[in-house]
């Protein structure tokens, strides 16, 4: 069943967001490699913010459905991780000055939108609320895939080092991307922030998560919590060896790219199917009784 706003069905308007992504990852890749110029920030940064306030629209038509934010199967977490890591884009990434950010981003965007809409299994029919009733819940996971747009940003930026570094060792341009990336100076500042930003906004989500679960453990997904604490841990400790200068920054590049990648892997284990009813279902007792 689609929802119906404006006349368009919810995967009508994310596969217009994702056109829109498409078209400017096109447009800026071309620009830079094929017209050998810097495409202009606000001309990504327009092209961009259309295709968000396009997926916006198709994600709040599902949300109606929900009353909160459509967080019921892995289609769902995907867009929701994809159009976070937009809105980092749109409001901190200015910040960063780097103009071939918004081309990376929309690629991004575009690769995830396609997988997601392709593989019509990710979304499956129930259309059930995963986290019960309670807003916090809804907080706790809407805070928790925020998080992971963040780190989708980080590996991102860690993949525009590598390249940086790799042109810059063997003195050859890369693709003929090197003109138009930041300093390695930059992006190791980048890289940092986009870290931290990710990590204090995964532990708050953690922690709103953490006063509920602890009433009733059984309502738990194991393999849920196991493979968030686990992303958390792996971000931890590697923010934890930059702080105390015992990793290099590539090593701190290339582990902030194999985290995100174990993260996506993750998201299978919160999809929910109907083997999880029981759980959110126990979830919502255990919470609403005093």
């Amino acid at each position: 069943m689609n929802n119906m706003l404006f006349g368009l069905a919810d995967k009508q308007w994310i596969w217009l967001a994702t056109i829109v992504f498409a078209s400017s990852f096109l447009l800026g890749s071309y620009s830079a490699l094929k017209l050998k110029r810097k495409t202009g920030r606000p001309y990504i940064l327009g092209l961009v913010t259309f295709g968000w306030i396009l997926q916006t629209t198709g994600l709040y038509a599902r949300g109606l459905q929900y009353g909160g934010c459509p967080l019921a199967n892995q289609f769902e977490l995907v867009q929701f991780m994809v159009w976070s890591a937009i809105a980092i884009y749109i409001f901190v990434g200015p910040a960063f000055r780097v103009s071939l950010l918004g081309v990376f981003t929309s690629g991004f965007a575009c690769l995830f939108s396609i997988l997601s809409l392709i593989f019509g299994h990710w979304d499956s029919p129930s259309r059930e609320p995963i986290f019960g009733d309670s807003p916090w819940i809804e907080t706790h996971a809407a805070l928790a895939l925020f998080s992971y747009g963040v780190f989708g940003v980080l590996a991102l930026t860690s993949a525009m080092y590598l390249l940086q570094s790799r042109s810059l060792k063997t003195k050859n341009v890369v693709g003929g991307l090197f003109p138009f990336l930041p300093s390695i100076v930059e992006l190791v500042s980048i890289n940092g922030r986009l870290a931290k930003m990710g990590f204090v906004i995964l532990s708050v989500s953690l922690a709103i998560g953490y006063r509920y679960f602890i009433q009733n453990l059984d309502s738990v997904l194991t393999v849920k919590l196991a493979s968030t604490i686990a992303v958390w841990l792996a971000y931890a400790v590697v923010l934890v060896l930059d702080w105390k200068l015992a990793i290099t920054s590539k090593k701190f590049a290339w582990s902030c790219i194999f985290i995100f990648v174990a993260a996506l892997l993750s998201l299978a284990a919160v999809d929910r199917n109907s083997d999880n009813s029981s759980h959110a279902a126990a979830y919502s007792e255990s919470i609403e009784q005093p």
